[in-house]
């Protein structure tokens, strides 16, 4: 049966370090001027997006995963394996690390360990990500964390808008101040956090930190996540590839005109980063623009993208 695409209502998470990008670039309807996170395609409990349109209107993408595999192409797992956000720091995020599937299988219980990555859709001049660390022995990365010799431990990198960065697990990682990042990764919140610039909660309490677990499952000497990437330009688009990797593939539809494409992945995530077109399958023309997130399903015929816009685009 052909399946029409799935749009998703966003949901909103309110971070010490968030602000508000995400209402002045996308027009979302954020919660507070304090907000970090935009759960664009989640199926996460509590943080499940909603269809907004078509046969499966009201249903979590939570529940179509369980209720309906066939549109995820069969693929099997006890949830669904990807996690799409867009994240708004208008501070320091946390430095952090995450653990690899055999490390949270024997320390998080029922979460899996993540890899992912960011696009960088936004960010002020200068701006910086922290994206590994300097030590070449576990032992040096034990002084160094102990010490507190955050500005000799920390890698940091210099960052653009259109800048792509894989982070696989074991890399010590966060996004710094005044960047708008596309996230995507496995369906995981497993994270150990390594620093938080001594920042107080909402709460009045200090940020706790995993400096053991951090220091267990960190790569040392760091080594940077490998991309590949490359650019195909056909009628109309111009695909970048950033990442095809064990987890999850990358991707940037850069659409300008009229342009036919096909879906042959369980199925497609598909974020609207710029401009505004149409997606037109079996005569149906849905609109997309800037902020809309969707998922083309398994058996979604040949389709057609007419516009000017920018996704970003991934599958497992």
């Amino acid at each position: 049966m052909t399946q029409s695409p799935i749009f998703l209502q966003p949901e909103f998470t309110e971070r010490i370090w968030g602000g508000t990008s995400l209402r002045e670039h996308f027009s979302y309807d954020i919660p507070s001027d304090l907000t970090g996170e935009c759960w664009a395609v989640s199926a996460r409990p509590g943080r499940a997006n909603v269809a907004t349109s078509g046969p499966y209107q009201g249903k979590t993408l939570a529940q179509l995963w369980d209720e309906h595999r066939e549109l995820f192409g069969g693929t099997e797992g006890d949830r669904f394996p990807l996690l799409t956000k867009i994240l708004d720091a208008s501070q320091n995020m946390p430095v952090q690390v995450h653990p690899d599937d055999h490390e949270a299988a024997e320390h998080e219980n029922d979460e899996p360990g993540k890899a992912k990555c960011w696009y960088i859709i936004e960010c002020k001049e200068n701006a910086e990500i922290v994206y590994g660390h300097t030590a070449r022995t576990r032992t040096e990365l034990v002084t160094m964390f102990h010490s507190g010799d955050w500005e000799t431990c920390l890698r940091r990198i210099k960052i653009k808008p259109g800048d792509f960065y894989y982070v696989p697990s074991g890399t010590i990682h966060a996004l710094c101040e005044g960047t708008l990042a596309l996230e995507t990764g496995q369906n995981s919140e497993a994270a150990y956090r390594v620093y938080d610039d001594d920042r107080t909660e909402r709460n009045g309490e200090k940020s706790e930190l995993h400096l053991a677990q951090a220091i267990d499952v960190t790569t040392v000497p760091h080594v940077d996540g490998y991309t590949d990437e490359s650019t195909e330009t056909q009628k109309g688009i111009t695909i970048k590839t950033f990442v095809e990797a064990e987890y999850f593939s990358v991707y940037k539809w850069e659409i300008d005109g009229c342009a036919e494409l096909t879906q042959d992945h369980p199925f497609f995530l598909c974020s609207v980063i710029k401009g505004d077109a149409k997606l037109i399958q079996d005569g149906e023309a849905y609109g997309i623009k800037k902020g809309t997130n969707f998922i083309l399903p398994a058996e979604t015929n040949d389709f057609t993208i007419e516009g000017s816009c920018e996704l970003i685009v991934s599958h497992i």
